[in-house]
């Protein structure tokens, strides 16, 4: 009983000391990652003072830009999505807008808006997808480089594809139908191409703002405000922390493997030399970002993956735990489906820091951090019941992780009041920090819930999409309701 007693112990011991090492490697990491960010971001500020960007709309060189959007059940805001894409402030580009096997009016709604007409239209089908019912164009003049096209559903990636066998541009932007742009989007978007000097710019992407409770008129974007909802607050700061404190930092260490499926900028020749977007996983932008550069680098051709830190698209986040739980289920699959492809890389130096930085990042953080914290919370109980916790060891912890999520929170909104300041008001910034000030207790654990969740559902082969509610949006900020079952 005794040496029993003496193995619990040092087991107690052993694991305490593991998690406590695993805590301290996650802050350094994610402290690194916010000091690099904060150095970028003032330098790119500063370069961008000198930019004009009406040298790009006036050059003979801008780069040629399709625009590829999948639509699928979009009907109460088609219209002004597609008014949003018109609008966009650049020269050379068309719009393809793919209706994926809608079940209700997104296609007439298009069609009808935008006075659209069947009309022949040869396709060049390099990638398979499933079948093209038909294209449809305006007669309107000023409408000449939309196209709508309607397909049989076969998901977000199959949509993709078919946008990619009839675009005629040299570069593609994929996007998501229900985002708003800033004006001046592809425009920032398409400077890295023009700069482009030894390395081949291959993919750009750009920062995703929350715009619940934002006043949107017309598919623009009239005022910023911090959303009314608590729950959308909360992913308010994760997406402040994941864009202007991590993505920005793995850009400048040439370390990015994720450019976000709402809003991204691709060399079309290498996404069809690739294959195209994946129907394996849920995960499809991770993974061709993933693919491409893994093929650069297995042709030792210089390369680089550019991110603009400007808030250049504001995007709608769930408002319930349903919806937001079956959202983070999904996006947990598809970093397992990717990592789990693409394991060659795992600390392969071929791979650059790609394979040796990004892709154990990735691994410890994103895929075993929820498993560990989990595993860490029912150790604790169970050491708890048998008297064997150091409780000033454990409440220490628990009070250093909450005192380093505050001072993240407090650098994440520093850094967006010394840049972009989209939230102007004391006030609102105030609601922010309050939000911090919860979340660690409620937020997040939600959120190793549902990854949790998406690991189980991962190991069962589940692989739905779910039943996605949005809100839509309105001028006032106020929302209507509407359900959309997203295809698989």
């Amino acid at each position: 009983m005794i040496a029993s007693f003496i193995n619990d112990m040092v087991l107690g011991n052993i694991w305490g000391y593991v998690f406590f090492g695993y805590t301290l490697l996650v802050m350094l990491s994610y402290l690194t990652l916010a000091v690099i960010s904060l150095t970028a971001l003032r330098g790119y500020l500063r370069r961008n003072q000198s930019t004009d960007y009406k040298d790009i709309m006036k050059s003979p060189l801008a780069p040629s830009v399709s625009l590829i959007a999948p639509a699928y059940n979009e009907e109460k805001t088609i219209v002004h999505n597609i008014h949003s894409l018109l609008s966009l402030t650049y020269t050379n580009y068309e719009i393809i807008v793919v209706n994926d096997g809608s079940t209700d009016e997104t296609l007439s709604a298009a069609v009808n808006a935008y006075d659209m007409e069947l009309v022949n239209f040869d396709i060049n089908h390099i990638l398979p997808t499933e079948k093209v019912r038909g294209v449809y164009k305006s007669k309107n003049p000023a409408y000449s480089h939309l196209l709508v096209v309607d397909k049989e559903n076969g998901g977000k990636s199959d949509a993709l594809n078919v946008g990619i066998n009839l675009s005629v541009n040299d570069y593609i932007m994929c996007i998501d139908v229900d985002c708003v742009l800033a004006d001046d989007a592809l425009l920032k978007l398409m400077k890295p191409f023009l700069e482009e000097g030894s390395r081949k710019v291959i993919a750009a992407g750009g920062v995703l703002r929350i715009a619940n409770s934002c006043s949107i008129e017309r598919g623009h974007l009239v005022e910023s405000n911090v959303p009314r909802n608590w729950l959308s607050r909360a992913q308010t700061l994760e997406y402040l922390r994941a864009f202007l404190l991590a993505r920005v930092a793995w850009s400048q260490l040439d370390g990015l493997i994720l450019v976000s499926g709402a809003l991204g900028v691709f060399d079309k020749q290498l996404v069809i030399q690739v294959g195209g977007y994946s129907r394996k996983t849920v995960g499809e932008d991770m993974e061709l970002v993933i693919r491409m550069r893994r093929c650069m680098h297995e042709e030792t051709l210089p390369y680089r993956v550019a991110f603009i830190p400007d808030p250049l698209c504001w995007t709608e986040t769930p408002e319930t735990l349903p919806v937001l739980q079956q959202q983070r289920n999904r996006w947990t699959r598809g970093t397992i489906e990717v990592l789990r492809t693409h394991r060659k890389m795992l600390l392969n130096p071929r791979y650059g820091r790609m394979g040796l930085i990004s892709y154990p990042f990735w691994l410890l953080m994103e895929w075993f951090a929820p498993i560990l914290e989990t595993t860490g919370f029912i150790l604790a109980i169970v050491l708890g019941v048998q008297g064997l916790i150091n409780w000033p060891f454990f409440f220490l912890m628990l009070a250093l992780i909450w005192f380093f999520s505050m001072g993240m929170t407090a650098l994440t909104l520093f850094g967006e009041e010394i840049t972009f300041r989209k939230y102007r008001s004391l006030s609102e910034v105030m609601r922010l920090f309050v939000t911090g000030l919860i979340e660690p207790f409620f937020f997040h654990p939600f959120l190793v819930y549902s990854a949790i969740r998406g690991n189980i559902d991962y190991l069962l082969g589940r692989n739905l999409w779910g039943n996605m509610t949005r809100k839509g949006f309105q001028a006032n900020g106020s929302a209507k309701e509407i359900q959309v079952v997203k295809s698989t």
